[in-house]
């Protein structure tokens, strides 16, 4: 599918690629597109439009090159990020000779929906593509930031689940703590997603900054400050990555005192009951001649000793603290 944009009124309105003059389109949005509109494209604006197998290389030199006068930029990134799986993808930025952007996705990242919507509504200065790559990148910044937030008071709620639990009960913190378990470990994986896409727009804007070299002032120093906010967003991502791993030692941590503190009260339950059991077992014995046996205070007088070789080691455990 091809989304073909032009400037009319400075504001961007989507039209129909085949239906207007090729100088006034700023941008073109492929979507999945069919061998077909692949050769429509390159037709139009002289450029050759990569693979998917090409986007999805991890080498620097297979992401952002030259070619022909046409500038070619991958990154990574999600979409339906609203929960911990995002869909991660490779997005190509294709600012050709002519200067028009086209974008190449397999993938439906949001940003792709909300820039068109506000450029139709007001003038955000899409005069040109590399105009619209400049408003399409700071709208992913921003949602990846939105993103990253959402995350970050998660990953909160997470830590007063470890270290301030609400259940009493034994059985069901160690239930809670499974639960945390994978909760944190859905937010590894979601930190660790947002890192790769971060990283490969950092690359991205210091490229993109390398070739606007005969943009304007104001494009310039947007892209200086896009490529600041993306430095701080993958500075925030590494503090989340550092909490997560301290959380999840915490976690297994916390689940290793809860079994300590278990093993130890059947450890101390154990000893309480072994002085008792010396002493049942003494008049348990059959021996002909045992005091004991025919004094008429020698039942009671063995279940007070049981009783009293109990307490002595209870009080004594109790006055150490092992209890």
């Amino acid at each position: 599918m091809i989304k073909a944009y032009s400037l009319q009124n400075e504001r961007l309105n989507s039209v129909a690629l085949a239906s207007v003059d090729q100088d006034s389109i700023v941008w073109v949005d492929m979507l999945s597109p069919s061998p077909e509109e692949e050769r429509t494209v390159e037709a139009w604006f002289g450029i050759a439009i990569p693979t998917r197998a090409d986007m999805e290389e991890i080498e620097i030199s297979s992401r952002l090159y030259s070619e022909d006068g046409a500038h070619y930029m991958t990154a990574t990134l999600p979409a339906r990020a609203d929960g911990d799986q995002p869909e991660m993808g490779p997005v190509t930025f294709i600012l050709s000779p002519a200067g028009t952007l086209v974008t190449l996705r397999f993938h439906e990242p949001s940003a792709f929906q909300i820039l068109p919507q506000r450029a139709a509504k007001a003038a955000l200065g899409c005069t040109n593509g590399e105009a619209v790559l400049i408003n399409l990148l700071e709208v992913i910044t921003d949602r990846l930031a939105d993103i990253l937030e959402r995350a970050g008071r998660e990953i909160l709620e997470l830590s007063k689940g470890i270290f301030h639990p609400s259940e009493k009960k034994a059985s069901k913190r160690d239930r809670d703590f499974q639960i945390l378990l994978r909760r944190i470990g859905r937010k590894e994986d979601l930190i660790s997603k947002l890192q790769d896409s971060l990283l490969t727009m950092q690359r991205l804007s210091g490229f993109l900054s390398a070739v606007s070299g005969r943009s304007g002032k104001d494009e310039r120093a947007r892209i200086k400050t896009l490529s600041r906010d993306i430095a701080s967003l993958a500075d925030h991502t590494t503090g989340l990555s550092q909490k997560i791993g301290f959380l999840l030692d915490a976690t297994l941590g916390m689940i290793s005192i809860e079994q300590s503190a278990i093993i130890k009260i059947f450890s101390v339950v154990a000893v309480i009951f072994l002085p008792p059991t010396l002493v049942a077992s003494v008049y348990g014995m059959n021996f002909d001649i045992m005091p004991e046996l025919h004094w008429p205070l020698g039942y009671p007088f063995a279940l007070g000793l049981m009783v009293l070789s109990a307490l002595l080691p209870f009080w004594y455990f109790k006055r150490r603290g092992w209890l």
